[in-house]
């Protein structure tokens, strides 16, 4: 156990590592992020009303799409360079090991979309009030579509163009999350309570962090074999 625990650490360093010393691919999805949020008051109209009313699924909606367009790095590169192989190959667990990975892809990814959302809140004119469960349901949200993305990316690693494919498989999973975490937020800018989607998230991020890194290996091992 401690020798899994050792290894979860060292791979973990390393993926953040190389996120750091390949920092352009790093703020692609997090300047899509912004742009895409950017890009609504002048498409639709910058009246605070009808931006207040659209601010949650905007933010949720361009969430998504900035996680799903950093979810191809995820196993790319190990398997290009053979590295995904050695790993599925080592003496390790490897659903722990795959864990560390997605947890290096959250903290590069997932991390810095919570970081910006309320300043992208304030900019869509969203009310105080449903900010913090703003941030709430993407703290609990984010790591899912981490988690459940990453099972996406082991089927389809192996394959030269993966992206639709990656996308038809992936999408219909995120919709709860979507639904969930954006009728939050709309309940809490009306002043109605929200405790039942929040638990309905954290229920989701339970069951994926039990499920994925699992689903995941055995994933990564029909695209090995």
């Amino acid at each position: 156990m401690a020798s899994d625990l050792s290894a979860f650490k060292i791979l973990l360093k390393r993926d953040l590592t190389l996120a750091y010393r390949h920092r352009a691919e790093l703020a692609n999805p997090l300047l899509f992020f912004v742009i895409v949020i950017s890009l609504f008051p002048l498409g639709i109209s910058p009246e605070s009303k009808i931006l207040q009313g659209i601010a949650p699924g905007i933010i949720w909606v361009a969430a998504l799409l900035a996680a799903m367009l950093s979810l191809d790095n995820l196993f790319r590169s190990d398997f290009e360079d053979g590295s995904l192989e050695q790993i599925a190959l080592s003496s390790h667990s490897l659903p722990l090991l795959v864990l560390a990975k997605v947890l290096a892809h959250w903290l590069v990814t997932g991390l810095p979309l919570i970081l910006l959302a309320p300043f992208l809140g304030i900019l869509l004119f969203l009310p105080e009030s449903s900010t913090v469960t703003l941030i709430i349901t993407l703290a609990l949200g984010t790591p899912i579509l981490s988690l459940v993305g990453a099972i996406g990316v082991a089927l389809t690693v192996g394959l030269r163009r993966g992206g639709v494919l990656l996308s038809l498989l992936v999408l219909p999973l995120y919709i709860p999350v979507l639904i969930f975490a954006a009728g939050a937020v709309n309940e809490a800018a009306r002043g109605f309570p929200v405790a039942g989607q929040i638990y309905f998230l954290g229920a989701l991020l339970s069951l994926s962090l039990t499920l994925s890194p699992f689903a995941t290996a055995a994933a990564l091992r029909i695209s090995l074999s």
